[in-house]
């Protein structure tokens, strides 16, 4: 016990926001870069384009998904060691913070959509079945969000570099304007993203004839196993919804804290047995 209450305070003292603010910038810096020469109208052919004929287009698209993944794991990192300031916040700061998490997925996600290879195509199609299960608003919310068979990706793309990161933006904007970012103090984290890069590709998925399984995002891998056994609303609305939900539940430390925080231990133990039996097919 001792050992991992230890391991938990160091874990606290990483500086988990200053990473994740630090791999954002490196985001947006080469996501611009490969937004210029991305075409929503030809996605997959822009990809390919990139890949292999941009000068460094390669590259700059691989700086850009890896440090978009560590962005992600950072901000997961940072609410995990911030969960006992909870009550230090405000009902509305807390809200948003905890809201912030699934626009971050969102924006993850859609760059995973505009790829349009096996794996984007087929992830994003899962994603708007979900929606237009939903009842009554369904259409309303694919038609905002995502609209990929009536408007291809140009939906999508607005939102992933305009929609859900201004979204973001002004969700965190009260926490993570106290956070001074310094590249000199982060040299071996931004000289590692950028070394990484060089040597490992971003993935991008041939076309594959005769497939009939095709693995989504890591972090959808989960959910689109949970879809095997539940109707894309119970497994891709309502079942996130609950662990938003608990999160929320923590800013009130009274005597269903320690439920709350088994629930949600519960819910991610079962999301990672979903992962791996998605990974193991």
């Amino acid at each position: 016990m001792k050992i991992l209450n230890q391991s938990f305070v160091l874990f606290k003292e990483m500086k988990w926001g200053e990473y994740s603010l630090l791999s954002l910038y490196i985001s947006v810096l080469s996501g611009i870069l490969v937004a210029f020469q991305y075409n929503p109208a030809t996605p997959f052919y822009s990809i390919s384009t990139i890949d292999l004929l941009v000068p460094f287009g390669a590259y700059f698209r691989s700086l850009h998904f890896y440090s978009s993944q560590l962005f992600f794991l950072f901000c997961i990192f940072h609410f995990i060691a911030i969960l006992e300031e909870a009550q230090a916040l405000s009902g509305k700061q807390w809200i948003m913070l905890t809201l912030s998490i699934p626009v971050v997925l969102l924006v993850l996600f859609t760059g995973y959509v505009l790829r349009a290879d096996s794996t984007g195509f087929s992830a994003g199609m899962i994603a708007e079945s979900i929606l237009l299960d939903i009842p009554l608003v369904g259409s309303s919310v694919n038609g905002l969000l995502f609209s990929i068979t009536d408007n291809g990706m140009t939906r999508i793309y607005v939102n992933h570099i305009i929609g859900f990161s201004l979204l973001w933006g002004w969700m965190v904007w009260g926490h993570v304007k106290k956070y001074r970012i310094s590249f000199n103090r982060n040299l071996l984290l931004c000289t590692g993203i950028l070394i990484f890069s060089v040597f490992i590709a971003a993935p991008f998925d041939p076309d594959q004839l005769g497939v009939t399984h095709i693995a989504g995002p890591w972090f959808f891998l989960g959910l689109q196993e949970l879809l095997r056994y539940l109707s894309p609303l119970m497994a891709g609305v309502l079942f996130p919804l609950t662990l938003i939900t608990a999160l929320l539940l923590l800013k009130r430390k009274d005597s269903r804290y320690s439920i709350v925080l088994s629930f949600i231990a519960g819910w991610l133990l079962l999301y990672v047995v979903l992962t791996g039996i998605a990974l193991s097919r």
